[in-house]
């Protein structure tokens, strides 16, 4: 593995090259992408690509990537034209792309301004709110969670998080209108006093806020694959994946584990990376 850094403009990213360039068999690299997960999380994942030329990158104001702009917000359109310039300076597109959560929000916007960069995109659980019957109280559940990690710090936003994210079925007026205990998740009850957690804090708002241009997505050059994993059933972005497939008029393919089934050990909540990588191949493998 090789470690970069390119200058864009506000920011300085840092990505990881795993295998030479140009690829075996100018084969496409294959690009993953998360949000706001930086490049750690996809080390185990890459591990079982070992044939291909694996990217990785920490978005900018993320991890090792460090911006400049004067802007805490994690906005797809901008992180977009990033990975414009990250394609570009690989000099190897169009590249395959995997994107996960906010990373799939970004992998579509991506496609959606250029299209030419991408082969194949494989959108996993993008969480889009808007698409949804249940919008506005979707989106009233994502800002009650901000409000009390905003009231309460980083253990009880993230418990009120795990709340949102283990909810099933559309959203009603009756979300959090109980705060759980952070003591029941393992998370810490005391309040360090921190507020900038990119996840809880508001920041990246602009990632569920995105509306996909169904219409560019549909007209592009690119293969668009929608997934979401199978435990995910019922929760909130399987049911933005699902809403986002059939308004593309794609049938939703389905990955083993959940939200975060690409995952190895260390971060939180274990995967089953093998099964989804072999997924993942098979996806890829379809659309050649």
């Amino acid at each position: 593995m090789t470690t970069h850094a390119l200058d864009v403009p506000g920011a300085t990213l840092t990505y990881d090259v795993r295998g030479p360039l140009p690829t075996v068999d100018d084969s496409p690299p294959l690009l993953l992408i998360g949000q706001p997960m930086d490049a750690s999380g996809f080390t185990t994942l890459a591990s079982f690509f070992p044939d291909r030329t694996v990217v990785t990158y920490d978005p900018r104001g993320l991890g090792r990537s460090v911006r400049s702009d004067d802007s805490i917000e994690h906005r797809p359109e901008q992180q977009a034209e990033d990975l414009h310039l990250l394609v570009a300076a690989l000099g190897a597109g169009p590249v395959e792309l995997f994107g996960s959560s906010g990373g799939a929000v970004t992998a579509l916007a991506l496609v959606t301004a250029h299209p030419e960069d991408v082969r194949t995109v494989v959108a996993h659980e993008p969480p889009v709110i808007g698409v949804l019957p249940d919008a506005e109280h979707a989106f009233a559940a994502e800002r009650r969670v901000q409000e009390v990690y905003h009231q309460r710090g980083w253990g009880a936003g993230m418990a009120m998080f795990i709340a949102l994210t283990s909810w099933k079925g559309e959203f009603t007026a009756e979300f959090g209108s109980e705060t759980p205990d952070p003591a029941i998740f393992g998370l810490p009850t005391h309040d360090d006093g921190s507020r900038d957690d990119p996840l809880l804090s508001g920041a990246s708002a602009p990632v569920t806020v995105y509306r996909p241009d169904v219409r560019a997505l549909a007209a592009a050059s690119t293969r668009v694959v929608i997934a979401a994993g199978i435990e995910s059933q019922g929760l909130l972005t399987w049911r933005t994946a699902t809403a986002l497939a059939a308004g593309l008029g794609l049938e939703l393919a389905v990955f083993p584990s959940h939200h975060g089934g690409f995952l190895g050990e260390g971060f939180g909540q274990t995967g089953e990376p093998e099964a989804f990588a072999a997924r993942l191949r098979e996806v890829l493998v379809d659309a050649e």
